[in-house]
This record gives structure tokens, C-alpha cells and sequence, in this order.
């Protein structure tokens, strides 16, 4: 059973829409080979980096990475600059590939000029390629500076212990993406690659493994990302050595996937609705008896959408919710610490809320609000909408029925959900 829902699982997060990326990454390398090279190459001086080149990354990604390999003699020439060397190049990319792009925005920003290809940004990396491999890139911030990198060398160590762990290593960085986009976790995909490149290095259990124990694996990672020190800033990035940093906490969250991971080992019976838990919307549906019967009589209605089929996913910033219930003296989160057994009374009037977030304006909140259980069925009310927040970053319900219900909250910002939060709400 388990062999067969992990490999579908892995078959549902791989990058659907790949010929189209394809397309636009030659189409920006044409423009930049026309320009700098006099050619009309679709794929010299080209290289695809970042998860998508790491071939990391699930569907989706809304962040496309390239490397663009300029003519030291374009070094050369922009040196002779008084002022911020780096940002003339950069503007001076963004022109052209404005010029081939007219309708889309085009932005010179920090060390990289992007193209919005609506579904998806194509960050272009302009560099300088030294004999070893390793570039040398602009960066315009604070009056300008040359940088080093190595994304070649990350690509390759990636290949090498993925080929030698038997394809896993990948595979663990699609399924821990799935869980970070589903769950809201701030961390960035290097991050991710770099973490999972050390626990499967660090483990001989899953050499020779495959889908059958993904459960075992995935519990095992997990199990490492919480005994990491909470006050641990940085990493190194595997063939680079370059430095790794996190954007915000993910013990808290990683400890609730443990423990449903766990269960799920322990309770074959649970072991579905505890993976679906944990990995969110791309792993492969249950739907139980009484549910599937519902819907052969069509006595079933169900409204539900998931903010990964509305927005692209990429998960940056931290975003939390709390609620109020109404005659209950208190915060749903405190009440719930209180009394084990909490469970709110019906027709309580529910009032949610942005109690934190750090995403920079400008961005929009979404809300959606699930009913589930018997009673959701019988009653033909398996609820499940995404709706766009008035304008008060607040929304209220009311516990109509029993059930183990939750409300989620989306931030989106240029199209891309990039932060979220849930909130159980038993009733």
C-alpha cells in the first residue's frame, strides 16, 4: 500500500508544465547570445540552477534560476565604470531583455534581472566563468561588489549522492517541499537540499531502499530535523561549501510532522490521513467509504479548492492566525492548552485573524474554511472555498457541526502564495 501512494506521490509533484520553462529559457538565452554573442543560440552559455536546475524542485515552482555566461571582455568594459559597476550591468541586461519581452515586467534587481512569465519568474544570473567552473557574479547592493559562487559544483555533489542513495535523495527534497509548502515552513530550497544531502549522507539505511520505505525514510529525516540545535544559523551547501541560511523557525513544525509520521508507522489503520497530513494536497486521495458512497448517489457537494491549483506555491515568509470564541472567555490556541478535550460548543460565533506575519507589503489574504467529518456529509456541506479577505484581515464563522474542522489563511504577493497558516478548529 505504501509503495504504491509514494510512488504516485513523487509522479504528482514532478514539474508539470516543464516544456513551457523550456521555452522561456530559450528564449531569454537567444536575446542575451544575440546581444553579447552575435549568435542565435537557444542553449550556449545557458545554465538552468537553483531547485530547478538541482532538479529539486515540484510543481508549481514559481522561482526559474539560469546562469548566463558573459564575455570577460563585458567584465572588462563595465570595470571602467565609475560608479556601481554591477548595477549598469544589470540595467543594461534588463534593456535588452525588455526589448525581446515588451509586454512583461522586466526588473533589475540586487544580482539578478527577472522576467515575469505570469506562472512563473525567470531569474536571470548574469556571469563570468572561471576555468574551474565557478562564476563570478554582480551584485548592486551597497554601491556595488563582485561575489563568487559555485552552482555547477552544487548540481554535481546533488547528482553524485543522489545517484549513490539510490535516486532517494531527490525524491526526499520534492516530498520535504511538499510538506513545507502545505504547512507554511519558512525555509528556502537550498536549505531543504542542503539538510536532506546531509541526513541521507549521513545514513547507510536507505541505499538500497525505494518507495516501500518512504515512510521510514521521511520519519527518519524528520527525526534528524528536529534534533538540529533551534539556535543553528547556518549550513554548508553541498560541492560549493557556500553558506546556507535559514529564514525563520521550522522545529515546531517539523515536530508535529514527526509525530504523525510516527503514527502513521505505528497505526496502518490512520496511516493515510496521517501522510496526507503531513505532505498536503499532491499526495494521492483517500476518500472512505461512507465519503465515496456520498458521492455515487450524489448526495455529496463538495466545494473545496487547494491555494496550490489557484496561486504558484513558494513559501517564504512566516504568517500565523488565532481565533476568538465568543462567550468562551478566551483564545481558541489557550483554551485548547487548557482542556485536552476542548471541543467548542455549537453556534458559537468564531472570529479569525492576522495575529503575525512579515511578508512586505503590498499582498493579498485569502481565506478557506474546511468542514469535514460524518455529520459535513450528511449534511452536504463538505466546505472547502478559497475567498479573498475583505480588507480586514479577519474573518467570521460559526460552529454549526460536529467535526474536526480547520481554517486556513494564504498571504499571495504577485501571484505567489508565499506565506500560510491553519488552525484546527474541533467543534
Amino acid at each position: 500500500m505504501s509503495k504504491e501512494l509514494f510512488e504516485q506521490f513523487r509522479k504528482n509533484l514532478a514539474v508539470k508544465n516543464s516544456d513551457e520553462i523550456s521555452k522561456s529559457y530559450r528564449q531569454v538565452t537567444e536575446k542575451l547570445n544575440e546581444k553579447y554573442y552575435d549568435s542565435d543560440s537557444a542553449t550556449l552559455h545557458c545554465r538552468q540552477v537553483g531547485s530547478y536546475g538541482r532538479h529539486t524542485a515540484v510543481d508549481g515552482v514559481s522561482d526559474l534560476d539560469m546562469a548566463f555566461a558573459l564575455p570577460w571582455s563585458v567584465y572588462d568594459r563595465f570595470q571602467k565604470y565609475e560608479n556601481n559597476k554591477q548595477s549598469s550591468l544589470l540595467g543594461e541586461i534588463r534593456m535588452a531583455l525588455k526589448d525581446r519581452f515588451p509586454n512583461h515586467t522586466v526588473r533589475a534587481q540586487q544580482q539578478v534581472v527577472s522576467v515575469d512569465f505570469t506562472d512563473y519568474i525567470v531569474e536571470v544570473l548574469p556571469v563570468f566563468e572561471h576555468e574551474d567552473g565557478s562564476y563570478t557574479y554582480p551584485d548592486a547592493n551597497d554601491g556595488g561588489s563582485w561575489e563568487s559562487c559555485d552552482p555547477v559544483a552544487e548540481i554535481d555533489e546533488i547528482n553524485r549522492l543522489n545517484q549513490d542513495k539510490n535516486y532517494n535523495l531527490k525524491r526526499l527534497c520534492k516530498m520535504v517541499r511538499a510538506w513545507k509548502n502545505d504547512h507554511g515552513v519558512p525555509m528556502k530550497g537550498m536549505l531543504i537540499d542542503t539538510l536532506c544531502y546531509q541526513f541521507i549522507k549521513s545514513t547507510t539505511d536507505y541505499d538500497k531502499e525505494s518507495y516501500s520505505a518512504y515512510g521510514e525514510m521521511c520519519r527518519d529525516f524528520f527525526a534528524y530535523l528536529v534534533e538540529i540545535d533551534e539556535d543553528k544559523e547556518q549550513w554548508r551547501a553541498p560541492g560549493s561549501g557556500s553558506i546556507v541560511t535559514k529564514s525563520g523557525r521550522f522545529h515546531p513544525k517539523a515536530k508535529k510532522a514527526l509525530w504523525r509520521l510516527q503514527e502513521a508507522l505505528d497505526d496502518s489503520g490512520v496511516a493515510h490521513e496521517r501522510w496526507s497530513t503531513v505532505f498536503g494536497e499532491h499526495f494521492p486521495e483517500y476518500v472512505d467509504q461512507e465519503k465515496q458512497q456520498a458521492i455515487t448517489e450524489g448526495r455529496l457537494r463538495n466545494t473545496e479548492q487547494f491555494i496550490g491549483q489557484k496561486f504558484k506555491l513558494d513559501i517564504q515568509y512566516n504568517l500565523r492566525i488565532d481565533c476568538s470564541v465568543k462567550n468562551e472567555g478566551d483564545r481558541l490556541r489557550n483554551l485548547m492548552s487548557r482542556i485536552m478535550t476542548y471541543r467548542i460548543p455549537k453556534e458559537r460565533e468564531l472570529t479569525f485573524w492576522v495575529a503575525e506575519t512579515d511578508v512586505p507589503p503590498p499582498y493579498k489574504i485569502y481565506w478557506k474554511v474546511k468542514n469535514v467529518g460524518p455529520e459535513s456529509i450528511a449534511r452536504n456541506m463538505i466546505r472547502g472555498d478559497i475567498r479573498m479577505d475583505s480588507g480586514s484581515h479577519q474573518v467570521t464563522e460559526r460552529s454549526s457541526f460536529q467535526g474536526d474542522h480547520y481554517v486556513e489563511c494564504f498571504a499571495v504577493k504577485e501571484n505567489v502564495c508565499v506565506a500560510r497558516s491553519r488552525i484546527v478548529v474541533p467543534i
